[in-house]
């Protein structure tokens, strides 16, 4: 199976996303994980991508297409000894705009595959808000907090190590309120792309991440 999981920032994708490709014997392709690891790395490509990044846009259309081509196309087997069916993708975060959609379908199309299924984690945007302008790591071990959910015990302290807390600046509530608007305006013309090929599920994304799992895992079988 081949399935784009939507949503915006703070849906849930990278929660459900590796939950999902486990279950069904999928690579998880995550496009934010690959920019962050070429950002960590300070790669041509990963200091460009920061500039937008930080700033709460897009990255432009050729780079991510390049990218998620390339990574698409080194996939090796998963699914552990004994899997006996070719491992499927789960794409997480591509594609984001139409172009990037139709992109996406002309090199599956190139080697006779297909999109089989388009699933949209759908949260309101006060909740987004509230689960993005919270999240924090510890600037020495990397450890999550989240500053509402799960905040250390002494504020702007990690537990493990004593080191401080800091947020992304993707992640300060303005940039989340715009990171969000950016999503909405770039990413409405990839859903009605998907509703028209009869191939987009909604499904709510606000609920307990067991109850999520149970929409998403439906989702991709239907």
């Amino acid at each position: 199976m081949r399935i784009v999981l939507m949503g915006p920032p703070g849906a849930g994708k990278g929660t459900q996303a590796p939950r999902l490709a486990e279950k069904i014997n999928a690579h998880h392709i995550s496009t934010g994980d690959m920019l962050r690891a070429e950002t960590a790395a300070g790669t041509e490509l990963g200091l460009m991508a920061k500039k937008f990044m930080d700033a709460g846009d897009l990255v432009p259309d050729q780079v991510m297409i390049d990218m998620i081509a390339a990574q698409m196309a080194t996939q090796t087997a998963v699914g552990g000894p004994g899997a006996d069916t070719e491992p499927g993708i789960i794409l997480d975060g591509f594609p984001r705009t139409l172009a990037q959609a139709e992109a996406l379908d002309e090199a599956l199309q190139a080697t006779g595959g297909a999109i089989d299924a388009a699933i949209m984690l759908d949260v309101e945007r006060d909740e987004l808000v509230r689960r993005l302008a919270g999240r924090a790591t510890c600037a020495n071990c990397k450890a999550p907090y989240h500053l509402t959910f799960s905040p250390p015990s002494k504020e702007g302290v990690c537990d493990n190590c004593g080191g401080n807390l800091v947020q992304r600046p993707d992640d300060q509530p303005e940039a989340v309120r715009h990171r969000l608007h950016v999503y909405d305006d770039q990413t409405a013309p990839v859903l009605d792309y998907y509703r028209a090929k009869d191939k987009l599920t909604v499904i709510d994304g606000a609920g307990a991440p067991d109850d999520v799992f149970k929409l998403l895992l439906a989702a991709a079988r239907r």
